[in-house]
């Protein structure tokens, strides 16, 4: 035998008959509720998200029904190439595509090209400079914990 049960449009539990309330609002709307309580409650407005004990709260704190496929899976970025400030996207490519003793070979070159011209550029007179700077300390800075003058005063006077 079949029972033929409504859903309460508050709590969404199931109304068998016998029980639960008929609201019929002005726009002719048909509410139909478990018990009093609810009618209650939907005449305060206040929402059957806010009531743990609706099912309205627990779908949205996902309670209750377990997924069936698990976790969700995650998308891996598909990884594509782009050119770089002074190389074009076709350098780069046949850059990768040349040996690594070729490629070794060809960054020692332009190591050793780069120390040539550090050493060419690089002045006598730079070092001796570069280590007064240091010595002399932070300039223009305050020792910690040194008071400054005039300050401190300015609450303290009597009216």
């Amino acid at each position: 035998m079949v029972i033929k049960t409504d859903l309460c449009n508050y709590t969404e539990y199931r109304i068998y008959p016998g029980h639960g309330q008929k609201f019929i609002a002005r726009d002719g709307k048909v509410h139909f509720f478990i018990n009093a309580k609810v009618d209650s409650l939907f005449h305060q407005r206040i929402k059957p998200v806010k009531l743990r004990w609706t099912q309205a709260w627990r779908r949205m704190n996902k309670k209750g029904k377990v997924e069936e496929g698990g976790k969700k899976k995650t998308r891996k970025a598909a990884k594509f190439q782009k050119a770089i400030v002074g190389m074009s996207l076709d350098d780069l490519k046949k850059k990768k595509a040349q040996k690594p003793e070729l490629r070794k070979a060809s960054e020692a070159a332009a190591k050793e090209a780069k120390a040539k011209l550090a050493s060419q550029k690089k002045p006598a007179g730079s070092k001796p400079a570069l280590a007064k700077a240091k010595a002399g300390g932070p300039a223009g800075k305050q020792a910690k914990g040194g008071k400054q003058p005039g300050g401190g005063a300015k609450f303290n006077k009597k009216m």
